[in-house]
């Protein structure tokens, strides 16, 4: 299994080309691209300037050995009532689209929209949202992967779109299985009351088809390093072993990373890395 991390603390503190290179320099297989600040129009990749930026990285990763698994597109995908926002969003997620095929990727993350209230127009707003990104899916050979998500009210999380086994394999079922897959966010399961491990068995192998490894206490979204918090490692490696998963092992821990000044970073990633090679050899010994 291939091993791979989100490229956002390391990019904002040396750039994404160095981001990549440090990866590379720690053993991952591969990376995972953070996009996160095309929510902006003034953003750098949503300028005329973006493609040679991507092709620039591109070439920079193939030069260090290290491939894009996947990427993920700017957040939120839709603000209800916000025209503004939702125009050029529907620009940027595309666009990231594009990138990750000019990548070699073959998965891009983007997050469903959560409507409060009926579930019924909140699946209806997500595949009419889902089914507007297929030409763009296909004419770059690349997968959208929708994550479960979770909200937040009165000092608690709450259920979002996704949230539940039910509505994640829904949601999956109706769209196009050549564009789409799930990328199954560890963290947020057990937010919401739901161990990752019932997550990873009712998406099964054909659904699930890409990661968001992290840890946290069950309360808060703290996107930390697996073993320092409460998640059980043993069964959800055990979960990963018994669909027999056929994605990467992605991690997106990148609050541990941010937590170290900036110098020590590359230091903490490689022990990520070390991590992550642990968590792999318990789903392949399960």
């Amino acid at each position: 299994m291939l091993l791979s991390t989100q490229t956002h603390s390391l990019a904002d503190t040396f750039g994404r080309e160095k981001a990549v290179e440090i990866l590379a320099a720690n053993g991952y297989d591969c990376y995972d691209l953070s996009m996160f600040e095309m929510t902006s129009p003034d953003a750098e990749l949503c300028g005329d300037g973006g493609e040679a930026i991507i092709e620039s990285l591109r070439k920079k990763a193939d030069a260090c050995g290290i491939k894009c698994n996947q990427t993920h597109a700017p957040f939120a995908s839709m603000r209800l009532g916000d025209d503004a926002y939702n125009a050029h969003m529907n620009k940027a997620i595309k666009l990231a689209i594009k990138y990750t095929g000019m990548l070699g990727g073959g998965i891009v993350i983007v997050h469903p929209i959560t409507v409060p209230g009926d579930p019924d127009e909140q699946k209806r707003i997500n595949m009419e949202f889902y089914n507007d990104l297929i030409p763009t899916l296909r004419q770059w050979k690349v997968k959208a992967a929708l994550e479960n998500m979770f909200g937040w009210a009165d000092g608690h999380a709450t259920p979002a779109a996704c949230s539940t086994p039910e509505q994640f394999c829904e949601y999956l079922d109706a769209l196009p299985k050549d564009c789409f897959t799930a990328c199954l966010d560890i963290g947020h399961s057990g937010l919401i009351g739901i161990p990752a491990a019932t997550m990873i068995r009712a998406l099964g192998h054909d659904r699930l088809g890409a990661l968001h490894v992290h840890d946290n206490d069950m309360h808060t979204d703290m996107h930390t390093l697996p073993f320092t918090v409460r998640l059980d490692w043993k069964e959800i490696t055990a979960a990963l072993a018994e669909i027999n998963y056929k994605g990467e092992f992605t991690f997106e821990a990148d609050t541990f990373i941010g937590k170290f000044p900036g110098d020590f970073r590359p230091a903490a990633s490689k022990f990520m890395e070390q991590t992550g090679r642990l968590l792999i050899s318990m789903i392949e010994n399960a």
